[in-house]
């Protein structure tokens, strides 16, 4: 117990209502430490005291004040825009209108990606292996039709990625019949106002996009004696990690939720999970929220590394090895899977990650992880989304030669990624709720044979490969 909490408060320390929870669910509940049966269980969740509470205030503070002084900036920027001579007045509605017509597409996006993984989710993430190349294709030859240096740099880089995303979908596409499997399986009877959420949070994020787009619009049209270049950086930076607070503050209250659904068959109150992730829970989720992504970027580079390697021991790959191997153990300290524990258990996020990945190991399933399509459909999800605001803000601008195609084209894609992002956090953390659950307990009932027959499949098909390969190099 004493590597799952960082004190160790008595019983009188837990308040009255989690008192009552653990009283009226404690025989339901599995073991708080995902490693060791426990004759006595203990409650999932409560409020921690000590370097933990420290800990969370410290990071939530940090994240509500630097939300405020950028809210403010963006505000004193967009009254400058609109204050500013005649002719700067007209260039600032040029370059927003695009721009807030891009906000309401991704909106709509966002909305429909919703439906459609719940109508049909085998059929959405097939789709959007698909779609998103396509569109991201047709992004990067709008911006080579531009015509400019920067265009034509930003376009080349969309066409590249266009080209690799295709090839990522052929790649991949004999793993589409359990990614969609399990997603199905994993958002059947969605928690409790999960619509209600999904509708404040897409709402939300369409009022502080267009909040942001007026401050970075009312800085391009007034040109604040050269630091509106910094002050776009640093209202992009900041929309970045907003945005993903938003999607994993959303994952770790849906996570919850369905935990406690496939582990306890316990149908437990989404509001109550959001207010204890909003109180207790947003210092792990703000850090979580700045690793994961940096982490996740280093591990899937690794990845494409020593796919692209194929084991040849040449000069040119010579540190590939390596590489994989200090990615490997980053991705243990903080990955997507943790924002689980940090619902159920309340933990720190970099403890939540160490115990969830070693929990996988030890249930044989860091291969299924490893393999999981999950994140990459609402990662793809995203960039559909992202595309779509792109192609609408950036043909917009051309048709009308206002000279900002580039700079719209880029702002409407970073709004339409993160929002059509956002709103997929539900399905992602469904999926990963039902692996940590089964993980902890791979022999309970209310699990069907989805993950058992993947890992079969997955060890017959290590086991030919290892025989192929052993046989080549017995021929050589």
């Amino acid at each position: 117990m004493s590597r799952l909490h960082d004190s160790n408060p008595s019983r009188t320390n837990i308040p009255p209502e989690f008192q009552q929870i653990r009283r009226q669910e404690s025989s339901q509940f599995p073991s708080s430490n995902p490693f060791k049966v426990q004759e006595e269980p203990t409650a999932l969740f409560y409020p921690k005291t000590g370097r933990l509470l420290c800990f969370n205030n410290l990071f939530r503070n940090l994240f509500y004040l630097h939300f405020s002084l950028i809210a403010a900036l963006t505000t004193v920027l967009a009254v400058l825009g609109f204050l500013s001579h005649h002719h700067h007045s007209h260039r600032l509605l040029t370059f927003l209108l695009p721009l807030f017509s891009s906000t309401a597409l991704a909106a709509v996006f966002a909305f429909s990606c919703q439906l459609l993984t719940l109508l049909y989710p085998s059929r959405t993430l097939k789709s959007a292996f698909w779609l998103s190349p396509l569109l991201t294709c047709a992004v990067g030859i709008l911006l080579i039709a531009v015509g400019s240096a920067a265009s034509l740099a930003v376009g080349s880089i969309a066409l590249v990625s266009s080209i690799f995303m295709s090839l990522y979908s052929c790649w991949v596409s004999p793993r589409f019949d359990y990614a969609g499997r399990v997603l199905s399986v994993s958002i059947q009877s969605p928690p409790g106002k999960t619509a209600l959420i999904v509708f404040l949070l897409i709402t939300g994020s369409v009022l502080y996009s267009a909040l942001l787009v007026a401050g970075i619009g009312g800085a391009t049209a007034t040109g604040t004696n050269g630091l509106d270049g910094v002050f776009i950086f640093v209202i992009v930076l900041s929309q970045m990690w907003t945005m993903n607070v938003v999607k994993n503050t959303v994952g770790v209250v849906i996570a919850r939720v369905k935990y406690m659904k496939f582990a306890c068959d316990v149908d437990m109150d989404t509001g109550t999970a959001f207010r204890d992730a909003r109180k207790y829970s947003m210092g792990s989720v703000c850090v979580g929220s700045v690793l994961v992504p940096v982490l996740g970027f280093v591990h899937g580079s690794a990845s494409a590394m020593s796919s692209a390697s194929g084991g040849v021991d040449e000069c040119m790959f010579s540190c590939v090895n390596c590489y994989s191997r200090v990615a490997s153990r980053l991705v243990t300290y903080g990955n997507r899977w943790g924002f689980v524990h940090v619902g159920v258990y309340n933990k720190r996020f970099v403890q939540a990650s160490i115990d969830t990945w070693e929990m996988f190991r030890r249930a044989g399933m860091k291969p299924l992880i490893d393999s999981d399509l999950t994140s990459s459909f609402c990662f793809l999800c995203g960039v559909a989304g992202g595309g779509a605001c792109a192609l609408a803000g950036g043909t917009w601008s051309l048709v009308v030669q206002n000279g900002y195609a580039t700079e719209v084209s880029i702002y409407a894609f970073l709004i339409g990624y993160f929002m059509c992002r956002a709103a997929m956090a539900w399905p992602q953390a469904c999926v990963s709720a039902y692996h940590v659950a089964y993980a902890e307990n791979p022999e309970s009932a209310r699990f069907d044979a989805t993950i058992p027959v993947r890992i079969q499949e997955l060890q017959r098909s290590r086991a030919l490969n290892s025989q192929v390969t052993h046989s080549t190099d017995t021929e050589f």
